[in-house]
C-alpha cells in the first residue's frame, strides 16, 4: 500500500471518528445547555419548571410563522425574524423541561395550504404581505382532551412577558377555569337586588332602583356566577374569587370567614379606604344624629400578612396631583387628593404582568400601605410586591378629624404637604403560605347575661368546638392577595364614563381589577412569574458616544444661537437710535453687520460638521476595534500553534540529525 492510499483511508477513518464522536456525544449530552445570557433569557423560571412538572396530560404547541415569505417581505416584516428565533428557542426550552408532556411543532403557513386554513380558522393574526402571501407569527396550544389555546400574534411589546403568557396557556387550558365570584361590601355594588313586583312598586312611587357598579355588570359579562356574599356571613364556600371591597365594620365573625377562605386556598382581591368619598350618608341617620363612618380596614388581616394601613393617613405627590376647580367661581388648581398615576412616571410595576401594560390611574383619597418590619413569625416565602407607586417626590399627609374632609380646603392641604423622598404605595400582592390572624381559633361572641340563654349558649359551645376543629393556622398551600387602599377607583366616578353607546371605561382603573382577578385564578406559580429581560441588547458604548457628542453639539449650538440673537437685539436698538438723516451710515453699518452674522453662521456650521465627523470618526474607529477583538484572536491564535509547532518540528529536527551524526 503506496503513502497516496495510506493518506486516502487516514482521512475517510478520521471522518468516520469524528462523525462519530459527534453522535454519541449528542446521545449522551444532548440535554446540557449553559445559559450564558446576563439576563438568563433561555432559562425558565422556577414557577414554570413547577407547572411543567406537574402536567397530567400532553400539550401539543404549534408555532405558525411565515418564513419563507419573510425572505421577500419588507423590512417590518424581516424584523421579526431575530424575535421568532428567540421564541422557538424559548418553547424549545419547555419541551426539554417538559420530559415529554409538551409537543412543538414548527409551521409555516403557505398560501392556499391546508396550513393557512388553520392559522386563520384558530383565529391567528394575518398580515397581508402581497396579494398571496400573509405574515402569521402566533401560538396554538391543544391538549388530549380537545382544549384549544391561542396567541394570536407576538407583539414585541410584549417580549418581557412572553414566558407569562406562554405558562399562562398552558396553566389555563389544563387546569378548570375559575368562574365563581363572590362579592362583600358594604356600599350598594349589587344594586337594589329586588323583585319584580319590588322594583315596579318603586317605578310607580318615581324611584329607580339602583343599578350594579360599572365594574360589576363587566365582571357578570366575565364570569358565569357573580354572587353577593353578606357582610355578616360566618363562613365562605363556593367561590373562587373574591372582592371585598370597603369592608366597614365587619363582625369579627366574617372577618374570619375571609381569613379562613384564603387560608383554604382562596384569591382575594380587597379594597379598603381610610375615606371614601362614594361612602355617602344617610340623611335619616344624620336626622338622628347619628355620625357616619366613611373608612374600611382590615388591620387583624393585614398585620397576618405583614402590612398597614395607617389611619386618617393619605398618599400625595405634586407631580401627579389632578388639576381642576373645586367650585365654580374658583380657577382650576392642583388637588392633591386626586392622583393621576401614569406609566411614564413609573407608577406601575412592569415586572408584574398585571400591572405591566397599564397606562393610566385615577384614585381619590387614597391611602397608604406599608411593609411591617416587626411582624413575628411570618413565613419566609411570603412576598409583598408593590404594584402601584407615586413617584419619588410622593409622601403621606394626614388629617387630625375626619371632620376636615367634610369641606376639604384643598389649597390649605397642597400648602402644609411637603415633597418625600421615596414612592408611596398604594396597593400590594401578597402570595405565599399565609398564616391566619385568628392564631387561637375563631373569635369568641361576647357571652350571654340571662339564665334563659345558657342552653342556647351550650349548643354554641359544641358549635365552636366543633369549627375549632376545622381551623386553619395557616395555609394550606401557596395562595394570593391584592391589596388596594382606595375604594373610589373602583366607582363609577372614576372608573367609567356615560357615552352614547352605554357605559365606558375610563383610564385603566377596572383594567386593574381585571388583570389582578385574571392573574389571581391562574396557579400558584404562574402568579409569581416575573417578567424577563429583552432578547436584544443595546450598544450601549455607541450610544454613549452619540449621547455625547450631541449634547456637546447641543450645548455649543445653543451657545452661538444665543450670541446670534443677542447681536440682533443690538443691530435693532441701535438703528432705532439713529437719525433719518445718517441714511447712509445706516446701510453701512448694516452691511457690516450682516457679513458678521453670515461669518459667524459659517463658522458654526463648520465647527458642528467637525463635531458630526468626530462622532462617525468614533463609531468607526469603535465598530473597527470590536471587529477585529472578534475575527483577529482566531487567525492569530491559528498562526501562533503553526508557527510554534513548526519552531518545535524543526528544532526537533535538528536534535534528531545533531544525534545521527555522532559516532
Amino acid at each position: 500500500m503506496n503513502r497516496t492510499v495510506r493518506l486516502i483511508c487516514a482521512v475517510i477513518f478520521i471522518l468516520i471518528i469524528a462523525v462519530s464522536a459527534i453522535q454519541i456525544v449528542q446521545q449522551l449530552c444532548g440535554n446540557l445547555r449553559a445559559d450564558i445570557t446576563q439576563e438568563q433569557l433561555y432559562t425558565l423560571s422556577d414557577g414554570t419548571r413547577r407547572i411543567l412538572q406537574n402536567l397530567q396530560q400532553p400539550v401539543t404547541l404549534r408555532l405558525y410563522y411565515t418564513k419563507t415569505a419573510t425572505l421577500r417581505a419588507p423590512d417590518q416584516i424581516r424584523f421579526f425574524n431575530a424575535y421568532y428565533d428567540y421564541v422557538k428557542a424559548l418553547l424549545e426550552e419547555y419541551v426539554r423541561q417538559s420530559k415529554g408532556k409538551v409537543k412543538l411543532e414548527i409551521i409555516d403557513p403557505r398560501p392556499y395550504s391546508q396550513e393557512e386554513l388553520a392559522a386563520i380558522r384558530y383565529g391567528l393574526k394575518r398580515f397581508s404581505i402581497t396579494e398571496e402571501e400573509s405574515f402569521f407569527f402566533g401560538l396554538v396550544l391543544q391538549t388530549e382532551l380537545g382544549v384549544i389555546k391561542t396567541i394570536p400574534f407576538f407583539s414585541p411589546d410584549r417580549e418581557k412577558l412572553i414566558e407569562y403568557d406562554i405558562t399562562s396557556l398552558i396553566d389555563k387550558a389544563v387546569n378548570p377555569p375559575k368562574t365563581r365570584v363572590g362579592i362583600l361590601s358594604s356600599l350598594p355594588v349589587m344594586g337594589d337586588e329586588l323583585s319584580g313586583y319590588m322594583a315596579a312598586m318603586m317605578r310607580m312611587q318615581g324611584q329607580q332602583p339602583r343599578r350594579p357598579w360599572g365594574l360589576v355588570r363587566q365582571l357578570q359579562e366575565l364570569y358565569a356566577d357573580v354572587r353577593s356574599i353578606p357582610t355578616d356571613t360566618e363562613e365562605i364556600r363556593d367561590v373562587d374569587l373574591l372582592l371585598v371591597i370597603h369592608p366597614k365594620d365587619l363582625p369579627a365573625k366574617t372577618k374570619y370567614a375571609i381569613d379562613q377562605y384564603i387560608l383554604r386556598g382562596g384569591r382575594a382581591f380587597i379594597a379598603l379606604d381610610p375615606f371614601s368619598v362614594v361612602d355617602r350618608p344617610d340623611p335619616a341617620m344624620m336626622q338622628y344624629g347619628i355620625e357616619h363612618k366613611a373608612s374600611s380596614s382590615l388591620p387583624e388581616l393585614l398585620a397576618a400578612w405583614g402590612l398597614e394601613m395607617p389611619e386618617d393617613t393619605f398618599a400625595g405627590d405634586r407631580v401627579l396631583a389632578g388639576v381642576g376647580s373645586t367650585s365654580p367661581n374658583r380657577r382650576p388648581e392642583k388637588i392633591l387628593p386626586y392622583l393621576k398615576l401614569t406609566s411614564s412616571y413609573n407608577c406601575f410595576n412592569k415586572e408584574v404582568p398585571m400591572t405591566s401594560s397599564l397606562n393610566e390611574m385615577t384614585f381619590w383619597f387614597s391611602g397608604v400601605l406599608r411593609e411591617k418590619s416587626d411582624v413575628q413569625n411570618l413565613p419566609a416565602d411570603v412576598e409583598r410586591t408593590p404594584l402601584l407607586m407615586t413617584t419619588s417626590q410622593g409622601n403621606t399627609w394626614s388629617i387630625s378629624s375626619p371632620y376636615e374632609l367634610r369641606a376639604p380646603d384643598y389649597a390649605a392641604i397642597l400648602s402644609r404637604f411637603r415633597d418625600g423622598s421615596s414612592p408611596v404605595v398604594l396597593a400590594y400582592r401578597v402570595s405565599g403560605t399565609l398564616r391566619s390572624a385568628f392564631p387561637d381559633g375563631p373569635p369568641k361572641e361576647e357571652k350571654p347575661s340571662s339564665d334563659s340563654e345558657k342552653k342556647a349558649e351550650e349548643e354554641e359551645k359544641k358549635e365552636d368546638n366543633s369549627a375549632a376543629s376545622a381551623h386553619l393556622s395557616q395555609a394550606v398551600q401557596p395562595t394570593a392577595v391584592v391589596v388596594v387602599a382606595d375604594v373610589d377607583f373602583l366607582s363609577d366616578v372614576l372608573a367609567y364614563q356615560e357615552t352614547l353607546f352605554g357605559l365606558a371605561a375610563a383610564g385603566d382603573n377596572a383594567a386593574f381589577v381585571l388583570n389582578a382577578l385574571e392573574e389571581l385564578s391562574g396557579s400558584t406559580d404562574l402568579i409569581r412569574l416575573r417578567s424577563r429581560g429583552g432578547y436584544k441588547r443595546p450598544f450601549t458604548r455607541v450610544d454613549q458616544i452619540e449621547k455625547a457628542a450631541e449634547e456637546k453639539t447641543a450645548e455649543e449650538e445653543a451657545r452661538i444661537l444665543a450670541e446670534i440673537k443677542g447681536f440682533e437685539t443690538q443691530l435693532n436698538e441701535k438703528l432705532r437710535t439713529l437719525q433719518s438723516t445718517e441714511q447712509e451710515l445706516i446701510n453701512k453699518t448694516i452691511l457690516e453687520e450682516k457679513k458678521d452674522i453670515e461669518l459667524k453662521l459659517h463658522e458654526a456650521e463648520m465647527w458642528l460638521r467637525d463635531v458630526k465627523m468626530k462622532k462617525v470618526a468614533e463609531k468607526e474607529a469603535l465598530k473597527n476595534r470590536i471587529r477585529n477583538f472578534c475575527t483577529l484572536p482566531g487567525p492569530l491564535f491559528v498562526l501562533a500553534a503553526a508557527v510554534a509547532l513548526s519552531i518545535y518540528r524543526s528544532v526537533k529536527r535538528r536534535r534528531s540529525i545533531h544525534h545521527m551524526r555522532e559516532p
